[in-house]
């Protein structure tokens, strides 16, 4: 299975890049994980522009099943996100996730979404949540695998 991680931004803070390389190394023995980082577009002041221009190149990425990661979308635990992975598998060799920006993400990139998920009430820094998905998705492996990482 082929993972693209569609993420606005890329990681500033070193901490914050070793964690993403610790878990694309950990995932490297479950998937093929790809990670597209699109410009953040913070030199306009429209959030509509902001969100149109980012939608425009988060699009250009999206193939097979595209999950959405959206705090108003399906709330998840680890293990029902472990068995979403497990399903999409079986019918697509592709899964898109998506991380928006500051501002979320474009109608059409909502409507391009096959499913909208959430894995917390709370808001989170967009590096920092980076981080907890890149986790999250291990962790799902290592339980649809079995292995004693989840506990």
């Amino acid at each position: 299975m082929t993972i693209n991680l569609v993420c606005v931004g890329n990681l500033k803070e070193k901490f914050s890049r070793d964690a993403q390389d610790e878990y694309v190394k950990r995932l490297s023995g479950f998937c093929k994980l790809n990670i597209v980082e699109v410009k953040e577009q913070n030199q306009f002041d429209n959030v509509d522009l902001i969100l149109e221009k980012e939608g425009e190149e988060i699009c250009k990425h999206l193939k097979g099943y595209v999950l959405l990661c959206d705090v108003l979308g399906k709330s998840v635990s680890s293990e029902v996100f472990a068995r979403q992975i497990e399903e999409i598998s079986m019918k697509n060799s592709v899964l898109t996730i998506v991380v928006g920006g500051s501002y979320g993400v474009s109608e059409s990139v909502k409507r391009s979404a096959n499913e909208k998920i959430s894995f917390s009430n709370c808001t989170f820094p967009h590096n920092l949540f980076r981080i907890m998905l890149l986790e999250q998705t291990y962790r799902a492996f290592t339980i649809l695998s079995g292995r004693k990482y989840n506990k």
